[in-house]
């Protein structure tokens, strides 16, 4: 009896509302633009040139913003100690955002219609918000109300008359520190024009030879410094405009003929007073130009010192970091931000060496380009100090010993967080480890995968065409954290398995080469091999005759045959290992007749059972990795065996495939499987597939680099591969492209008993191929059922492709270099056969034609045994199909709830031995019969390929429940997660849907148009979790984190930190009163009076236009929900009810003063009038 519960998930995102479902983005801010400071909140705000906004504070405090129109950051303004920040894009608007909430959110924007927006700047404590244009105009913004004044300063009018050339754009706008009355203008060409805002006239121009580029005054606002593209350094003083007193070129040396050399524009100049020391110039560029290739600079001159800091990558912008915000005071500089196009680096300039801070943000994910990505939440709480403890050893050291200045904003652990870990790849071989808890992230341990091989060198045979940049990228990893095994899988073909150990040890890597490749020789002949197990083919088509008895396991293939060779040479020495993970083993496979391997698609190791399993376009290949050998290396058409649901052609017609082939004997033979583990993996000769020659393929797509819907997904764009043929081979470039090309599904009917169904005559629907080159997302076009035909003749045409489709009658074959891929693979207790009373293990293995085959193994319990006895593979049992390539395997019980594979659990393999306490595997098995008293025996397996799902009852293979998840599209991920106390299917799509069905019914529950797949890297590396979340990379440098839960959208506010702060505004120093006297006081210049609409006028309506935005109530509405958000907007609203009662109390003082003055007025009135006659008046 069998009883099936269906569990709705009620917590999931409604899927009629779209809400914002982004949680957090980590890492550095993609192609960044500009950069800004609050020195009284500390919060650093970055824009890049898609549009986003990263705010900044203390660690854990990290918010991301997006301009809806995606144009280019140009610059930023925070609004000093007010919780507001105005951004200037490439689209000529700008934007006040309000950063007094969580969830930061524009308040107001203003779209200039008719000038191009160059150059911001706004006074402190002003309202007044200087902007510069393109055509040389300074128009002036109110911030309160976003309203242009009618106060304009035209560029005619700021230079003299008598100019006949346009001064160009304005790219510097300051107040004098003196005169908050004087505004300094500098134009492109090198005019500067100190602008009176009074008297509305200029006090003077300077004009110079060279281009500007940036200004910056003394505190004391008698003299100011110019950079020019020349590379020199211009101070000008205030009392003699007519020159500068001062030209310095800080890089320029003088050649033998006593001219200067030419240097590099210098770029950004700060100028910054200190009290007790000279004051510090900082700039960026300025180098000369003899030397190609040098690394871009910041210069440090302090007095007669000067500092040249050589950066990684080119400076996009720098800031002096100084303790007061006021400009007419002395600014004391003790950091200087670089901002770098992918780093972001902060020196500490209260030291002479100008050490740089340790940046407590993750910045540095891309270091290596990303290529793969892994989430795992709800970790063991004791995986994360572990290993934390361990990476902190390789910490490195040299960093300033204060503390990052960098320290705005608030930010509690809270109360919903748990243990999560993102795992990384890269190009370069390494893999991090991040603690990715409580919305944080902090890297917890880097892992190399190169140091297990040895470094390619030049000249070495076949060695010499695979030195490339990446030849040790990771492709994929798979990690259970329960027994800390990870294997990592490598673009050159190579798959690296390591164990977890907190003691060094001295440790020598045992190596496996497998032969896993298609050969166009190579003729499988049932009459010849009948006797033989299906992985010790042997015969005169084998190329390497002479391996059939090599030396021992782990041994490699002779030098002088160049074409069984790995790509990649393994240590075959003793090596010194530190704590972390350890590698144990390495599969390669080799190079066969003078082609590479192609690259593995799928992956699974099971620590229980000590097994490893993977495939690629050829074939399958399982490992012991307990006793290093190889149990099964077979091709995909050899494992269905006489379950095979097509008919497939033979490549003789004079020869049948017998039923007793395959897979079959691996159980009737025992002698010669214990025959063929004795014997080294390299000595045993693998059938193959028999496609064809992968030398006669076509040439690949130049501009695809990886297939675009295997369930493991390649290299970035960026990443290149090991050698001309590695970064991804011919024959994988087009047959995994051809296999996945459309959906080939073989069970386009109704499903019943889960008995396959094969078209039996050629009027069914017909198999369709994509041709190579062809865009790879035409799949989303292609026709939703297609059925594989019987072939009508075996023709002589049939019998050059391995195994042939007809559409019909008069078409006899597919493309000739068509494959059956294995996609996806899975252990776990399941029922091989329909007639099996007690779960076995088993292995699940999906094909690119949505095919699923069921492979039982007989393993032995005793852990002596284990070490002794062989694990027998038998025959493939029972064969499911779907639509579409198969994605993901998963298990539940009957009651619906998810039954996990067994595991081992971890035990330290370096540990010193106890003899009372002999170490033993611990073994934690989920059965599927354990939980079955009330319901029976039986589980149920979940299949969900790139069109559908289905729901099978086992051992009965019975379809349960059936759901096509996409006609028009194609799902490109596929995860069965736990949210809410419930289990659910969750799929992306490539229309950028993220979707989700109930289990075990297959319902849908949600469905949100996310976002469109505009990036292969999202298909790449998008991957769900428990919990409700997903991560993906949405740009080379920053990963994203989203959530489809409701549950985590209502705790987000509370795990979000606070970006705004009530902090008191310093007060400004006491300038005395003969500094006051001589030299001006600013505070005497009102803006209002100049700027406002009664003396100054309206501005002209169709030069901008106002937008208002959703940063009050209606933003936080729509930005948080919840009872945190309710209490969120309980607090603005007592906040705003606050400012209108001190705004009333301000009215009322104002009216008390009026009374008590008409009072006085009337009373002295009335002394007056009191003794005049009524004939006086």
């Amino acid at each position: 009896m069998l009883l099936v519960t269906v569990k709705g998930v009620s917590q999931l995102l409604h899927q009629r509302n779209k809400p914002n479902s982004k949680t957090v983005r980590h890492g550095f801010p993609y192609q960044p633009t500009a950069l800004a400071f609050d020195p009284v909140q500390k919060i650093l705000a970055i824009g890049s040139r898609s549009g986003g906004v990263r705010i900044l504070g203390r660690p854990g405090v990290d918010c991301f913003c997006q301009h809806e129109s995606g144009a280019a950051v140009l610059q930023l303004q925070f609004l000093i100690n007010e919780g507001a920040l105005v951004t200037a894009c490439a689209d000529d608007t700008l934007h006040l955002w309000n950063l007094r909430q969580r969830r930061p959110a524009v308040l107001h924007s203003l779209k200039f219609n008719r000038e191009r927006i160059t150059f911001c700047h706004l006074p402190f404590q002003s309202k007044w918000l200087y902007v510069g244009t393109e055509r040389g105009n300074t128009h002036i913004v109110n911030i309160e109300s976003f309203i242009l004044s009618g106060y304009v300063i035209m560029w005619n009018k700021a230079i003299e008359l008598s100019t006949k050339t346009h001064p160009g754009p304005v790219v510097h706008l300051s107040d004098s520190p003196k005169d908050e009355g004087k505004l300094l203008i500098g134009f492109e060409s090198g005019t500067v024009v100190q602008w009176d805002l009074r008297v509305k006239k200029a006090d003077f121009r300077i004009y110079y030879d060279e281009a500007i580029h940036s200004v910056g005054w003394h505190h004391e606002g008698k003299q100011f410094m110019c950079s020019h593209s020349d590379g020199s350094l211009t101070m000008w003083n205030l009392r003699n405009t007519t020159k500068p007193f001062q030209v310095t070129f800080p890089h320029g040396k003088i050649q033998k003929d006593g001219r200067k050399e030419s240097c590099k524009p210098i770029l950004k100049v700060e100028y910054k007073t200190c009290r007790n020391s000279e004051p510090f110039i900082i700039f960026s560029g300025g180098l000369s130009y003899d030397k190609a290739g040098r690394r871009p600079t910041l210069t440090i001159m302090h007095g007669k010192a000067i500092t040249v800091l050589e950066m990684d990558y080119p400076i996009v912008e720098f800031m002096a970091l100084c303790e007061t915000p006021y400009n007419n005071e002395v600014q004391e500089p003790y950091a200087v931000v670089v901002l770098l196009e992918k780093d972001l680096i902060v020196v500490d300039l209260t030291q002479s060496n100008f050490p740089v801070f340790e940046n407590p943000y993750p910045m540095d994910i891309h270091e290596s380009p990303v290529t793969c990505t892994a989430y795992f939440a709800e970790c063991p709480p004791d995986i994360i100090p572990i290993l934390y403890s361990i990476g902190a050893k390789h910490k490195k050291t040299g960093y300033s010993q204060k503390e990052w200045p960098i320290a705005g904003g608030t930010w509690t652990l809270g109360s919903h967080t748990y243990p999560e870990i993102i795992i990384t790849g890269h190009a370069d071989g390494s893999i991090k480890f991040w603690d990715a808890s409580a919305i944080t992230l902090q890297m917890l341990y880097k892992l190399k995968t190169s140091k297990a091989f040895e470094k390619p060198k030049q000249g070495e045979g076949r060695a010499a065409e695979l030195v490339e940049e990446d030849p040790f990228a990771v492709q994929m990893v798979s990690w259970c954290p329960q027994s800390r095994i990870f294997c990592v899988v490598g673009i050159s073909a190579h798959i690296i398995l390591y164990r977890f150990s907190k003691y060094d040890a001295n440790t020598q890597i045992v190596s496996l080469e497998v032969r896993l490749q298609c050969e166009s020789e190579d003729v499988i002949s049932p009459s010849e091999n009948e006797n033989n197990p299906c992985f010790t083919e042997s015969g005169s088509h084998s190329p390497q005759p002479h391996q059939q008895h090599p030396p021992s396991p782990g041994s490699r293939t002779p030098e002088g045959n160049k074409d069984s060779i790995p790509c990649l040479k393994v240590k075959d020495r003793m090596v010194r290992v530190p704590p972390g993970y350890q590698a144990e083993l390495v599969i390669q496979l080799l190079w066969v007749d003078g082609e590479p391997p192609q690259q593995i698609t799928s992956l699974d190791v099971n620590s229980a059972y000590g097994l490893l399993a993977f495939g690629n376009c050829n074939g399958l290949a399982v490992v012991d990795y307990m006793q290093k050998t190889i149990l099964l290396c077979v091709s995909t058409l050899d494992l269905y065996g006489a379950a095979d649901p097509y008919q497939r052609l033979t490549r003789s017609p004079r020869r049948n495939r017998q039923s007793t082939s395959g897979l079959t004997e691996l159980s009737d033979n025992q002698q010669s499987i214990d025959m063929e583990r004795s014997k080294s993996p390299t000595s045993v000769h693998y059938p193959t597939s028999l496609h064809n020659d992968p030398r006669v393929l076509p040439e690949p797509v130049a501009s695809l680099r990886a297939s675009h819907c295997s369930p493991v997904f390649y290299l970035l764009d960026n990443v290149k591969g090991p050698g001309r043929k590695l970064s991804l081979p011919t024959d994988l470039k087009t047959d995994l492209d051809h296999v996945n090309g459309h959906c080939t599904s073989p069970t386009s009917q109704p499903c019943s008993a889960g008995k396959p169904r094969v078209p039996m005559g050629p009027e069914g629907p017909r198999l369709t191929r994509r041709g190579p080159g062809r865009p790879p997302f035409r799949k989303a076009q292609s026709a939703a059922c297609m059925e594989i035909s019987l072939p009508v003749s075996h023709t002589e045409e049939s019998r050059e492709n391995s195994f042939s489709r007809s559409r019909s009658s008069s078409v006899s074959s597919i493309d000739r270099d068509t494959k059956e891929a294995i996609t996806t693979l899975q252990f776990g207790e399941s029922y091989g056969r329909k007639n099996d009373a007690v779960p076995t293990p088993c292995l699940w293995v999906g094909t690119s034609l949505g095919v699923v085959l069921l492979i039982p193994m007989s393993i032995p319990t005793d852990q002596e045994e284990r070490m002794e006895e062989p694990v027998t593979i038998g025959p493939s049992g029972a064969v499911l199909m779907l639509k579409g390539s198969i994605l993901r395997f998963s298990f539940l019980d009957c009651m619906g709830a998810l039954l996990q594979s067994p595991y081992e659990v971890w035990r330290d393999p370096n540990a010193p031995e106890d003899p009372d306490r002999p170490r033993k595997r611990k073994l934690v098995h989920f059965s599927p019969s354990s939980s079955q008293d009330t319901c029976g025996d039986g589980h149920l397996a979940v299949v969900c390929s790139e069109r559908q799902a289905k729901v099978f009852l086992m051992p009965s293979q019975s379809c349960l429940f059936v759901h096509n998840i996409t006609e028009s599209s194609f799902v490109l991920r596929a995860d069965v997660v736990s949210v809410s106390n419930s289990v659910c299917l969750a799929c992306f799509c490539a229309n950028g849907h993220v979707m989700t069905l109930s289990l075990p019914s297959l319902r849908p529950l949600m469905d949100i148009n996310y976002l469109p797949l505009t990036d292969m890297r999202i298909a790449r590396t998008f991957c769900f979790t428990n919990g409700g979340q997903a991560l993906y990379l949405s740009s080379p440098t920053e990963i994203q984190r989203i959530t489809y839960s409701q549950e985590m959208c209502d705790n987000l506010q509370e795990m979000l930190g606070e970006l705004f702060t009530p902090i008191e505004t310093p007060e400004a120093q006491n300038r005395g009163f003969l500094k006051g006297f001589f030299g001006g006081n600013a505070n005497t210049f009102d803006r209002e009076e100049l700027f406002g609409e009664a003396a100054a006028g309206k501005a002209s309506r169709s030069l901008a236009q106002h937008i208002p935005g959703q940063g009050g109530m209606e933003g936080m509405k729509v930005a948080a929900s919840g009872v945190v958000g309710d209490l969120a907007r309980a607090r603005i609203a007592l906040d705003e009810r606050g400012q209108r009662l001190g705004e009333l109390e301000e009215r009322t003082a104002l009216m008390m003063t009026s009374a008590e003055t008409f009072s006085k007025h009337a009373h002295e009135l009335m002394l007056k009038c009191k003794d005049k006659k009524w004939y006086q008046f």
